[in-house]
């Protein structure tokens, strides 16, 4: 699946548009490789997303095409929230 479209399905970046601009800024990792909106993701995938001043930390348990609002979080499990300067 995307990086984009995971991004928006699992509800970490509420649209698809600026889920693909902050993957373009380089604001995201896979694994430890800067990522690109197309850039693919599997389960057990590590991502670190720099929202502003916060570094966060996640680990994709599942991939599915939709999920329900109050099911997204079972998509993928925080390991870590760290303030960056």
């Amino acid at each position: 699946m995307r990086l984009d479209k995971f991004l928006k399905i699992s509800r970490l970046i509420k649209r698809r548009t600026l889920a693909k601009e902050v993957a373009d800024q380089g604001r995201i990792t896979i694994n430890g490789n800067k990522a690109k909106a197309s850039s693919t993701v599997a389960r057990g995938d590590e991502l670190v997303i720099k929202f502003g001043q916060k570094l966060v930390t996640i680990q994709i348990n599942d991939l599915r095409e939709t999920v329900k609002k109050d099911e997204a979080e079972t998509l993928y499990k925080v390991i870590k929230e760290e303030r960056s300067e």
